[in-house]
């Protein structure tokens, strides 16, 4: 852990962390749109309510504040790793549904899924730096779905960008937690620090 405890190496994280932050912030506004893109295309009604959706993990945290900088590491990387096969799912099945015609939404889920392809690589590179690789990738994807009808598809589609963008959310949180000065790398706070 010492390469982790260095000046440089927190000069480091904290450069990775502000990126982070701004790759999170730009991720969510575009999964914003993409919500009214899909929404509108997918002839949805916005305020659907969407049960949660098998293979999504939820953002919510219980006890936020108690984790290690390295635990909300790898929770995102996990949920991001998760969202880029469901949202690879999405891209496919929209091609199926419309063909090979590059609709808009097409374009916003294509460069949705590489800004978490891009984010996923963002948080692993934070791992390393905690002297921590990330985790392997086995097994790492969705359950294999049941045959879903045409409209449960959309639903599923909504629930997993509805819950993409609460992601972004946590993740700037989660970064600007890590890119904070701690006494000891990767240490939770203590209750007074915390929100």
């Amino acid at each position: 852990m010492a390469a982790a405890d260095s000046p440089s190496a927190a000069l480091r994280r904290r450069d990775l962390c502000s990126r982070g932050i701004r790759l999170a912030g730009k991720m969510r506004s575009d999964v914003v749109d993409l919500l009214d893109t899909y929404v509108e295309w997918q002839g949805l009604d916005a305020s659907a309510s969407v049960a949660a959706v098998e293979g999504v993990p939820a953002a919510a945290a219980e006890r936020w504040d108690e984790q290690t900088g390295t635990q909300r590491l790898l929770e995102n990387l996990a949920a991001y790793r998760a969202f880029r096969a469901l949202l690879a799912q999405m891209l496919e099945e929209q091609r199926e549904q419309l063909g090979e015609a590059d609709t808009v939404l097409g374009r916003a889920l294509a460069a949705v899924l590489l800004q978490v392809s891009a984010f996923a690589y963002h948080l692993e590179e934070l791992l390393r730096l905690e002297s921590r690789g990330p985790p392997s990738e086995e097994g790492a994807g969705p359950p294999p779905l049941p045959h879903l009808s045409l409209f449960e598809r959309k639903l599923r589609g909504l629930g997993v960008l509805r819950e993409l963008a609460q992601w972004a959310v946590r993740s700037a949180r989660d970064l600007r937690q890590l890119a904070k000065p701690s006494p000891g790398s990767s240490s939770a706070p203590s209750p007074a620090e915390s929100p």
